[in-house]
């Protein structure tokens, strides 16, 4: 049976601290969980109940054993989970100063094992079949995980729905004149691109959201969704449909889960044929409620959490 996604990228341990407002180096406690974001869209997307893998590398080392611990009881399958010997899982701290101050420090020297997915060891039929997959621009930073994300999606050639997230991290290249091309090229082969105003500037080199959308229509998909922050998030489709939704009223505790928890919901709303509003407040709901709690993985919303939050019209 094909999966509903199967995503590719990033993996590692968030090490977030249990006190609030308090900097780095004063902080006495941490919470472990899994991270990365492509890893916590296959969990945001099996707990609204679709079947998902996620395709991407650890250590060989107990942090490594603890992810792959982690993914199986979220209930994303880890087969295409691989080590690495010799270089270790990564870790990522982060310091949190709601509403919206959430540095993160990533530790991926001297290089990340998720950085070490190979073209020779995909299994491409798997990623032709799925209804879903989903790419990051992460997995373009470096060799061998660029050659092995651009073979992927030719492979695919744009057979069911293909997720590009732009997923723009400046830490990870030299600038974005560099990353561009590789962007370029992944939007050949995608049919949606999911962006930020930064990463959408980045891809397309236009930062206002109508003109970025048309940017990113323009370079081959057929959907553009652009995260606009405070104004919420605005969605166009090739048939010339659009969707601007606000985002819903919310104390927030963590921003960084957000985004994959909007991601999650993304994939079902999609899978579920929905209109593109309705995918969209989904979306924006999902991430309101992972902003509200500490963690990212395990915070992520059931359908009912999601239903209730549209239905309310804020995150009690």
């Amino acid at each position: 049976m094909a999966y509903d996604l199967i995503t590719m990228g990033r993996i590692g341990v968030d090490l977030y601290p249990l006190q609030t407002g308090v900097p780095l180096p004063q902080v006495t406690s941490f919470g472990k969980f899994l991270g990365g974001s492509a890893s916590n869209v296959a969990v945001a997307a099996a707990r609204l109940g679709r079947r998902t893998a996620v395709i991407t590398r650890t250590g060989d080392d107990p942090f490594g054993t603890y992810l792959h611990e982690a993914l199986k009881d979220f209930g994303v399958d880890d087969r295409w989970v691989t080590p690495v010997p010799g270089l270790p899982t990564p870790v990522t701290f982060c310091e949190v100063f709601p509403p919206d101050d959430f540095p993160l420090y990533f530790y991926r020297q001297p290089k990340a094992p998720d950085l070490e997915i190979d073209a020779h060891e995909l299994d491409l039929d798997a990623i032709r079949d799925a209804r879903v997959f989903w790419v990051t621009g992460t997995g373009l930073s470096e060799e061998p995980s660029r050659t092995a994300t651009l073979a992927a999606l030719a492979h695919r050639a744009k057979a069911g729905t293909t997720v590009f997230d732009l997923d723009w991290r400046p830490m990870f290249w030299t600038d974005p004149d560099a990353a561009r091309p590789f962007y370029e090229e992944a939007l050949r082969h995608t049919t949606v691109a999911v962006g930020n105003l930064d990463e959408v500037e980045v891809a397309t080199g236009v930062r206002e959201p109508h003109a970025a959308a048309r940017a990113l229509l323009d370079a081959g998909v057929e959907l553009a969704v652009v995260k606009q922050g405070p104004k919420g998030v605005l969605a166009v489709n090739s048939d010339g449909e659009s969707a601007e939704v606000p985002p819903l009223p919310v104390n927030v505790l963590n921003g960084l889960g957000a985004g994959d928890a909007f991601g999650g919901s993304l994939v079902h709303g999609l899978l579920s044929g929905w209109d593109l509003e309705k995918t969209m407040r989904h979306a924006n709901a999902a991430g309101a409620i992972v902003a509200s709690r500490l963690e990212c993985s395990s915070a992520m919303p059931t359908p009912g959490e999601i239903e209730a939050a549209v239905t309310a019209g804020a995150v009690k």
